[in-house]
């Protein structure tokens, strides 16, 4: 192993056990997970990291815009939508302009990635109005449309959404994969190696539009809940839509999106180069995630957050989840109660109770012990603002 490989088993058991000593539904007959492996880390060599790099040039400080106007009827509002994204921007950089806000992110040289998260679509994804704002407002600080990448993991989950009819002239909407097993579009020399359950391709190798293309990413999550990560928001849309092979994470009713969600962030250069999160919170899955497509647990709140701390957005994310299950009467994402889990993922879809995981929420707080951002509430600036 030489000075550019770099192994955090060590670090990785003991976050692993601090988040199960917080966990407030830890039951003793939950079988024990099997031991997290050594976890080998490669970036791109001699790669220099970034200040705009996570958490960015704002630790722990979080903008929600709220406007009841902005979705009706599963429409999400273009104006509507508009305003409140001028508003977190002012509002997290503290600038009187939009556009000097947006300056601080992206430069008129910079090939700008824009991550999206189309799975779950057509019910749940990142809405193409919210990406319509957020591409003009990257033009009006100089990047021209080719300079811009509309990109996710799979092809058809972008044809799914339409994206591609629904994105201004000249922008390039890529997907990274055309099928599961496609590797041609990463980079071999940067990946992420780990044996999770005895897998024989035990690397995830990083796409090669975040190793080599794009210099800048600004990072779209939507907001929804997560069978095995607890939560689908900032850092699981980034790690998981960036590395393949990452399904191998998982296996019932197992998960180690903890700790490994927060230790692909830290892969250079991903970790430098997203350097903006804006959270589609138009409407919030709070069960059923990350594919269903169940109305009845789909709420449409019309929310919007911004921060250039992804664990402190994903923190704010995961209390307004937890707050909408416990609403709901449905158990909470930290529950690992034995009998919850069902192997029938039709079960899973249509009842709020099942899971077909013990779900790892704890993969937030781990990013935070791995300096990527604030996950403590207390320290977080959370700025509530209604449009």
């Amino acid at each position: 192993m030489d000075r550019r490989t770099f192994v955090k088993a060590g670090c990785i058991g003991s976050a692993s056990l601090l988040m199960q000593g917080l966990d407030p539904m830890m039951r003793a007959d939950v079988p024990p997970r099997p031991e997290v492996p050594p976890i080998e880390l490669r970036g791109l060599p001699d790669y220099k990291p970034s200040p705009l790099g996570m958490p960015g040039l704002f630790p722990g400080r979080v903008i929600e815009v709220r406007d009841p106007n902005a979705i009706a009827r599963n429409r999400v509002s273009q104006p509507v939508v508009r305003q409140m994204l001028e508003h977190a921007m002012k509002e997290l950089t503290v600038e009187k302009s939009v556009q000097a806000a947006w300056a601080k992110f992206v430069e008129p040289h910079d090939i700008v990635g824009i991550k999206i998260n189309p799975s779950g679509a057509p019910a749940c994804c990142t809405s193409p109005e919210i990406l319509r704002e957020i591409i003009g407002s990257v033009q009006s600080v100089g990047v021209p449309a080719h300079n811009i990448v509309v990109y996710d993991r799979y092809s058809y989950e972008m044809d799914i959404g339409s994206y591609q009819v629904l994105l201004p002239p000249g922008v390039r909407i890529t997907g990274i994969q055309d099928a599961f097993v496609d590797s041609s579009s990463y980079d071999p020399n940067v990946y992420c190696a780990a044996n999770f359950f005895g897998e024989w391709e035990t690397r995830s190798y990083m796409a090669s539009i975040v190793a080599q293309l794009v210099t800048k990413i600004i990072n779209v999550p939507t907001m929804k809940d997560h069978s095995a990560s607890g939560v689908t928001g900032s850092l699981k849309n980034l790690a998981y839509g960036t590395f393949n092979n990452v399904a191998r994470s998982h296996r019932a009713p197992f998960s180690f999106t903890n700790p490994l969600i927060g230790l692909m962030c830290t892969v250079e250069p991903l970790r430098s180069k997203a350097v903006l999160h804006i959270m589609d919170g138009m409407r919030q899955v709070w069960h059923g995630g990350p594919l269903t497509q169940v109305q009845q647990f789909i709420d449409q709140p019309g929310v919007l957050l911004a921060a250039t701390d992804p664990v402190a957005l994903d923190t704010i994310e995961l209390e307004a989840i937890e707050k909408k299950r416990v609403e709901r009467g449905a158990p909470s994402l930290w529950q690992h109660d034995p009998n919850s889990i069902t192997t029938n993922s039709d079960d899973f879809y249509h009842d709020a109770s099942k899971n077909l995981f013990f779900r790892q929420p704890g993969h937030i707080a781990a990013a935070g012990k791995l300096g990527l951002g604030v996950a403590d509430l207390k320290q977080i600036d959370h700025r509530s603002l209604v449009a």
